[in-house]
């Protein structure tokens, strides 16, 4: 029996047609900024050389405007210039929540130790020091944009996990806007308990995708609108299970795990899926519990009609320290009374629409 030759194929073809079949691979792209325009000259006539697209920016100022219009693949950096100085431009971007992966060399005639110690508190990725190396120069971009590369495709696999949340969630008519609002929710309690801004990113992408495994149950149970049977029950709570399992191999998702895993763990153990007790439960999975309980409760199920917002309270302080954790009742209850709830819950109707 003949089989596929790929060797033989791309003979047949020209080993460039294959390449050609998978289309060009984009250029990466490297900023350059530096106040002189000899030095920009000469960093850009290098970097063409090796294949790269180039652009140029005098000072930070404008490198942040140029970044903000187009996001490149690595920066190269002065850090004597006029305006706003390399690192404090390097601050600047690295205090940003996502722009922060973008790599950043520091180019500086400055071998002091004090420099290096001040570039590496602005976050800076590596350093170079003029006169530099062309060869130098080629390995460290080399290993900076690999590493971006990786980055984006992590955040590219994310992105996917995260529409994968939307059609699970939009599979039951009856939970649209469901994932978003206990996502919302979950980062407001967090907020309200002093988590910072990091992990309240967490806390929301967490609460997004907490119900991602149900793309396992089968409709006829999702939607089911009589009670469901012992087997199908059993079905339903893998869920929890499942969504962890699917997020698992992506390092992008790993924070998240905790609260996929165990937002349907209660305090006293008789949750699930694995029966954890009180603080033995993770912070974000408390947290994330008690937001979707709420949402299921205010909001029509298969099952049955949506409570008033009495009844509801009433079952959150009734399972306070047995259900959920009894600190976070109390956050979100404030939450409540100051009108928080009802905001985020606007917010979500419209950003998922």
């Amino acid at each position: 029996m003949s089989g596929f030759d790929p060797d033989a194929s791309a003979q047949k073809l020209g080993r460039g047609a294959v390449t050609r079949l998978l289309g060009p691979r984009p250029k990466p792209v490297v900023l350059v900024v530096d106040d002189v325009a000899s030095n920009r000259e000469l960093l850009e006539g290098h970097l063409i050389d090796l294949g790269y697209e180039v652009r140029v920016a005098g000072d930070g100022v404008e490198a942040l405007a140029s970044i903000e219009a187009a996001e490149p693949d690595l920066v190269l950096l002065d850090v004597d210039m006029p305006r706003m100085d390399g690192l404090a431009m390097c601050a600047r971007l690295k205090s940003h929540p996502t722009r922060r992966l973008i790599p950043v060399v520091l180019i500086t005639a400055l071998a002091d130790r004090a420099t290096k110690l001040r570039g590496i508190e602005a976050g800076a990725d590596d350093f170079l020091t003029k006169p530099f190396d062309a060869k130098e120069l080629l390995l460290r971009a080399r290993t900076l944009l690999n590493d971006r590369m990786l980055n984006l495709r992590l955040d590219g696999a994310e992105t996917v996990i995260l529409a994968l949340a939307r059609v699970v969630e939009a599979r039951d008519l009856y939970t649209v806007h469901h994932a978003e609002r206990v996502g919302r929710y979950t980062r407001e309690i967090g907020r309200a308990h002093g988590i910072g801004d990091d992990d309240l990113a967490v806390l929301y992408q967490g609460g997004v995708l907490h119900d991602l495994g149900k793309a396992f149950i089968p409709s006829e149970i999702l939607l089911k609108s009589g009670p469901l049977t012992d087997d199908e029950w059993s079905l339903m709570r893998s869920h929890s299970t499942s969504g962890a399992e699917i997020c698992e191999p992506l390092r992008s998702t790993s924070d998240l795990l905790p609260l996929i895993r165990h937002h349907h763990e209660r305090m006293d153990g008789r949750g699930y899926p694995d029966h954890l007790v009180g603080a033995a439960i993770p912070l974000s999975a408390r947290m994330a519990a008690v937001a979707d309980a709420w949402d299921a409760m205010v909001n029509e199920r298969p099952y049955r009609t949506a409570l008033d917002r009495d009844e509801a309270l009433r079952r959150l302080h009734e399972g306070a320290g047995t259900q959920w954790d009894a600190e976070f009742i109390d956050l979100f209850v404030q939450l409540i009374d100051r009108g928080v709830v009802d905001r985020v819950a606007a917010e979500a109707l419209t950003r998922t629409r």
